[in-house]
């Protein structure tokens, strides 16, 4: 017998994303999603704009759209003062607010307070995501739990690992069900508003973090200086790493080049596969003290006009 049944109408809807940094916030959009859509790194502070992951739920019709926002600290430097203010933009912007608290870090209640009493402040609907939950004593969640609802008025709890996906399936079944009825912002197949080239230069960046974690500090950028496609498919991007110091230079370019050519090699790997085409990697270090204050690079994050 053949299901006449209508389908069910489009739905779609924006969720922010918000914790401190290293929260987890990354890893868990990414298996919202269900592909990498976003960096992570041991690193804190290494989300530096609002990047939109977009989730689809089947049954729902939904499109989930995931405000990645900069980890929320108490920033002192002009540049990280706009994330910070980037983030709370994110919260304004969306449907529904997600805070992502690691609950494996010691105090991480009282590491939330100023956060939590901010978002008490929002008339949004808020959700609180327990993450990493794999990783501490289950009869303390609960104690957790209510603690953080003390501070802050939680609509609903959820407990995950987004690192090893537990707890994700649920979550994303509700964010579908709670999405608006509305007509789709992207399209099908596309998984994030991110640029190709600036993609290309978060993937390069994911990797200095990885391979630097204890020398360099986060004030590192990657500009994706010259895209250029071949007739045979592949392609070669150039880009260039800013860094402060002469001394950080020398971090990333390694003694004898040996740092800078395995950042390479593990960045053209990972183009080549996200891409799918044969992909030649070019990077340049230069020192630019001053390239947090310039408007070109805030443009480039997107956190003009905050």
């Amino acid at each position: 017998m053949t299901d006449t049944s209508p389908s069910k109408a489009e739905k779609c809807g924006f969720v922010a994303v918000l914790g401190l940094p290293n929260a987890g916030k990354s890893t868990l959009i990414n298996e919202l999603v269900g592909e990498k859509v976003t960096i992570t790194s041991r690193k804190a502070q290494t989300t530096r704009m609002q990047i939109k992951g977009i989730a689809l739920h089947e049954e729902e019709n939904a499109q989930i759209i995931l405000i990645d926002t900069p980890g929320v600290f108490n920033a002192k430097k002009s540049f990280d003062r706009t994330m910070v203010d980037a983030a709370w933009a994110g919260m304004e912007d969306a449907e529904l607010c997600l805070l992502i608290v690691d609950v494996a870090k010691d105090n991480c209640i009282k590491l939330q307070k100023p956060l939590l009493e901010r978002l008490e402040q929002s008339k949004k609907p808020k959700w609180l995501i327990l993450n990493k939950i794999d990783r501490i004593n289950k009869n303390k969640l609960l104690d957790i739990t209510v603690q953080l609802n003390e501070i802050a008025s939680f609509d609903k709890t959820f407990m995950v690992s987004a690192l090893s996906g537990s707890g994700v399936k649920d979550l994303k079944n509700d964010l579908a069900k709670a999405m608006p009825e509305g007509t789709w912002h992207y399209d099908s197949d596309q998984v994030t508003d991110m640029s190709m080239r600036m993609l290309a230069a978060e993937i390069t960046r994911e990797h200095i973090y990885d391979l630097l974690h204890d020398e360099l500090p986060y004030s590192i950028h990657v500009h994706t200086e010259q895209w250029e496609n071949f007739d045979d498919g592949s392609v070669k991007i150039s880009q260039i790493i800013y860094v402060q110091r002469d001394s950080q230079k020398s971090l990333v370019l390694g003694r004898r080049g040996n740092k800078i050519k395995s950042i390479g090699e593990k960045s053209r790997l990972e183009l080549t596969e996200v891409l799918e085409r044969k992909t030649h990697l070019s990077l340049l270090v230069k020192v630019n003290e001053k390239w947090m204050e310039q408007t070109s690079t805030l443009e480039e994050y997107g956190l003009t006009g905050q």
